[in-house]
């Protein structure tokens, strides 16, 4: 496979190693020295933010596999540079690299509160939970100063909508003061991501994203808070991380974690390059046979999409790490699903100017 970083680019905390062009685009670039470069500094590849204006703000889904029929993105790519994280394909969409420029070129939102609102005041409008964070992490490190999920958070109390919100940043914990009462009103719910407990592990996997101890420690923040908690076992990665399977959810238990779950690792579309290329030369002497069982998981592709299978895997392996989470969660006591949230407290806040009933 061909890099497409330009020399004198050091990825310092980066997931990706390349930056060959998605699907959608008809040239490809390739890095390579023509003999006419001049010496420069080393530069490392840097963050970048851009703006885009919302036209709408919920996203509609209609897949059986999925628990819920809506969701909001406030971000578009992801900071944290998961190597494996299923979202990156959404960036060959904006003629963007799923590789480097999904963790370094990335899209705001600002508005979307606003037009969120609007949604949510149409008069066909009917209240089911909303889910956050299911592409890219509403918490990744830029929402520290955009605050673009707290203003989203913000419309929900106000309109008294139940969300679900999974994430693995530590910002989530800023906006305690406005989930903790939603919480208590049966209106939101929290999963955090935890793939490994092995700190070098984590690190090499998901470069800036918060070590596994620190997650714990939002779980134990949030359930201290009365926030339902559930510990998302998500990625599960044969023979790289399926053994902690049982351990992670102990942990999660033991720091306040309600409910568990687990899915095992997905690689659609140019995800799968990206992670076999970064297994290679992170992990050579086990790279075989992770993505041998990859293979297995996914009916001998990398990746099957049909409904149904796609986030459960098939075969024996996956039945055997399905019943190993079974019986760890009957263990633990941990529920298997996302907490139910109410829907009958939903009531649109008058506007300045609306006319009160009077009754």
């Amino acid at each position: 496979m061909s890099n497409s970083i330009l020399p004198g680019h050091r990825l310092r905390g980066r997931g990706a190693d390349s930056n060959l062009a998605g699907r959608f685009e008809a040239t490809r670039r390739v890095a390579f020295d023509d003999g006419w470069d001049i010496a420069e500094e080393e530069r490392t590849v840097r963050t970048e933010l851009r703006e885009e204006r919302s036209r709408s703000a919920i996203t509609w889904h209609k897949s059986p596999d999925l628990p819920f029929d809506r969701s909001i993105n406030p971000y578009r790519g992801c900071e944290h540079g998961c190597i494996y994280c299923y979202a990156r394909p959404s960036h060959a969409w904006l003629n963007l690299s799923p590789g480097l420029d999904f963790e370094t070129r990335l899209i705001a939102r600002p508005g979307i509160a606003a037009v969120l609102e609007d949604e949510l005041r149409k008069p066909d409008y009917r209240v089911q939970p909303l889910a956050i964070g299911t592409n890219t992490d509403p918490y990744q490190p830029v929402e520290q100063d955009s605050r673009i999920m707290r203003q989203i958070l913000g419309v929900l109390a106000a309109f008294r909508h139940p969300v679900w919100i999974t994430t693995r940043g530590t910002t989530v914990e800023r906006d305690i003061d406005l989930l903790a009462p939603m919480a208590a009103d049966g209106l939101a719910a929290v999963s955090i991501s935890v793939t490994t407990l092995d700190p070098d592990l984590a690190r090499r996997m998901e470069p800036r994203a918060p070590a596994p101890k620190r997650r714990l420690q939002m779980i134990e923040r949030l359930a201290g808070a009365g926030i339902p908690v559930r510990i998302q076992v998500s990625p599960l990665i044969p023979a790289l991380t399926d053994h902690e399977l049982e351990a992670v959810m102990q942990a999660g238990r033991d720091a306040g974690a309600r409910f568990a779950n687990s899915i095992p690792l997905r690689l659609p579309l140019e995800v799968a390059d990206l992670f076999r290329r970064w297994i290679q030369t992170t992990f050579p002497d086990r790279a075989a046979r992770v993505m041998g069982r990859v293979r297995e998981l996914h009916g001998g592709k990398d990746y099957d999409p049909a409904f149904g299978t796609r986030m459960r895997g098939q075969g024996l392996w996956a039945d055997l790490i399905h019943r190993r989470a079974e019986l760890a969660r009957r263990r633990l006591g941990l529920g298997s699903g996302l907490p139910p949230l109410r829907t009958d407290l939903f009531a649109p806040p008058p506007r300045a100017g609306d006319q009160l009933a009077l009754f």
